[in-house]
């Protein structure tokens, strides 16, 4: 797990608000704003944070299924960025995605065998007689019968979808799976198994993971490192354990406190963290998260921080640390 999979550099997404009869831009809406990132082959890199921080945003834009505004994608040593959309569709052999909601991305119109052939088709996979084959294998894999293919999505519990979604971002073999939110919208009981299939399908084929989730149990249970999103800025980066056990930005520390936990005799000094999320139409001066932070001090107010290591691989953009603070 040495080498470097996938860097992003300075991203960033705006979104145009337009008003009057000629649709005139007065504003943006800046759910991504300027952050950077690398994956290593083979670990799961989770992002966290609240709705609307810009992480399923992130997400799309690695696909390209959401072009950025500025930054750098690059995958595999290349650079997804200045690709054309013809060579863009080939890259995505090796970049696939899980979808958030099991039941809009699924068409209920075709049968399951169809969906997940479907990539093969694009991709130029294989004869006629080994694509289907391929289907039968991978329903098996994600702990369906080769029967079910034959079988459309509304006849498949939640559960069921979401596997069936995993095996379809299976079928081209890719490098990395970038997975929004893939068991947000399923039963508690249900996600412990997919989570699981999940798990065990990166050891068998050799799978890296962006993991994207809103619940901090979840991406401690998959991740090997944790991305801490606010306001469309990485406001924290550790690994998993370093995170959890010293979380360093208030906001982690005041998401951490919100978690609970089954013995009180562990429970952390609790952090509050007051008001509403600003809208990204209008961000806060300075510190994205100073409107809210029972820290705050005057440098907040004016000086954005910067991403900075400030314990080793334990990476924060706050002002707190001496060494987020511009030079």
């Amino acid at each position: 797990m040495t080498e470097q999979l996938l860097k992003v550099e300075g991203l960033k997404k705006y979104f145009p608000i337009k008003s009057g009869i000629f649709g005139k831009v007065n504003n943006y809406v800046k759910a991504v704003d300027d952050i950077s990132f690398s994956v290593k082959e083979g670990e799961t890199l989770g992002i966290v944070g609240e709705s609307g921080c810009g992480k399923s945003t992130t997400g799309r834009m690695l696909m390209r299924l959401l072009e950025p505004t500025e930054g750098k994608v690059t995958f595999d040593g290349q650079e997804l960025t200045s690709l054309s959309s013809n060579d863009m569709r080939k890259a995505r052999r090796d970049i696939q995605m899980v979808f958030q909601d099991p039941y809009a991305s699924l068409n209920p119109r075709h049968t399951i065998e169809k969906i997940l052939m479907e990539p093969l088709n694009v991709h130029n996979i294989g004869d006629p007689k080994e694509r289907k084959q391929k289907v039968h294998e991978f329903l098996e894999i994600v702990g369906l019968s080769s029967y079910h293919a034959k079988r459309y999505p509304h006849q498949f519990s939640g559960g069921q979808r979401q596997r069936i979604g995993i095996a379809r971002a299976l079928m081209t073999n890719p490098k990395l799976i970038i997975a929004d939110e893939p068991v947000s919208a399923l039963d508690v009981s249900i996600q412990a198994q997919v989570l699981n299939l999940m798990q065990d399908l990166q050891k068998e084929l050799k799978l890296t993971y962006i993991f994207i989730a809103h619940d901090l149990g979840v991406v401690r249970h998959i991740s090997d490192r944790v991305g801490v999103m606010y306001l469309g800025n990485m406001a924290e980066m550790a690994n998993t354990e370093d995170l959890y056990e010293k979380p360093l930005h208030p906001y982690t520390q005041a998401l951490l406190t919100a978690v609970p936990v089954p013995d009180p005799a562990f429970e952390r000094e609790e952090v509050v963290i007051k008001g509403d999320v600003p809208s990204p139409a209008n961000p806060p001066s300075g510190c994205r998260f100073h409107t809210r932070c029972p820290f705050k001090m005057d440098i907040c107010e004016t000086t954005i921080p910067i991403l900075a290591e400030v314990e080793k691989d334990h990476y924060v953009a706050c002002h707190l640390y001496e060494e987020s603070r511009p030079q």
